[in-house]
């Protein structure tokens, strides 16, 4: 390896912050994929840290990440083949209020534009959330940071090295992973069920993920595992998300909820992380199809009568 490839290695991490993003449990999610896969799969990619860790360690042969999000996977896809560009379109960028609404209004058509666009106001919006409306648009208000580094040249750099040969997918979950196959990984990081009727800070895409979804990502879960393909999802740790994947190998990971609109209630909550363990028994497939049923009738209900 020359020595570029190795700075590039150690430079390799996420170029977005992203709410609910998986950094603090990397020992744990590390500790359950096998040392070396043919090919890697995440759907769900977000801001990709736990992609960028396999990656810098070179744990994969192969890699499909996706998300649903297009505006994201075109960010990803122009850092990838066009990273140059992208930095010389974030050097054209100022920071400031007006400017920050002023582009937040404007929808740009080149790729290596959407992708500045999308990294700047991640820098620079509130809490470096992503969060749209029901149209789609993009709705986060001004952070009010003093200083933001809003052009990292070298991060920038290191993780199109780190995405060359990856295939980016504009995909649903399912569609993503079809093709999986055993010795494989799989990992899943779905947004979140919320932890209460009024606990749910942002949506991705202008299409809920929510119980049906979960639902069917269990579904597809189990048939991942019965055909012998490793795989893990993280979840919010609710009565809703260990009735639909309790009947999985699973453990609860203390993690730290960073974003809340009372400062008081940040702080230590356990996650749900789920794996497989392909020497144990698969879980029966009619009882999770009547677990996740029962429960999300029982979601509806509550959040239906929360509203």
């Amino acid at each position: 390896m020359s020595p570029q490839q190795t700075d590039a290695l150690q430079n390799l991490r996420p170029f977005l912050k992203w709410a609910g993003g998986k950094r603090q449990l990397i020992p744990q999610i590390m500790a359950k994929m096998p040392p070396k896969m043919e090919t890697y799969y995440e759907a769900f990619v977000g801001g990709g840290a736990v992609f960028f860790e396999l990656a810098r360690h070179q744990r994969f042969e192969h890699a499909v990440i996706s998300d649903q999000n297009l505006e994201l996977v075109t960010t990803y896809r122009a850092i990838r083949d066009d990273v140059e560009g992208v930095i010389s379109a974030l050097g054209d960028l100022k920071h400031g209020e007006e400017a920050y609404y002023k582009l937040r209004a404007v929808q740009p058509r080149a790729a290596h534009r959407i992708a500045a666009r999308m990294i700047f106001l991640n820098r620079t919006g509130f809490n470096g959330l992503y969060r749209v409306n029901r149209s789609g648009k993009f709705n986060v208000p001004f952070g009010h940071y003093k200083n933001p580094r809003t052009c990292d040249p070298i991060g920038l750099r290191a993780a199109s090295r780190g995405l060359q040969g990856v295939e980016i997918k504009h995909a649903d979950f399912e569609a993503t992973v079809e093709t999986a196959r055993a010795g494989d990984v799989v990992y899943f990081d779905p947004p979140y069920l919320p932890v209460s009727a009024t606990a749910s800070f942002a949506q991705y895409h202008k299409r809920p993920f929510g119980a049906d979804e979960h639902l069917r990502l269990a579904r597809v879960y189990a048939e991942l595992e019965q055909r012998g393909v490793s795989t893990l999802l993280s979840n919010s740790d609710t009565p809703a998300t260990r009735e639909i994947f309790g009947h999985f190998i699973h453990e609860f990971v203390p993690a730290r909820r960073s974003i809340n609109s009372n400062g008081t209630k940040r702080g230590p909550v356990n996650e749900l992380l789920v794996f497989s363990d392909l020497g144990a028994r698969a879980p029966e497939k009619p009882g999770l199809a009547r677990g996740v049923q029962r429960n999300t009738k029982n979601f509806h209900s509550e959040h239906a009568k929360a509203g």
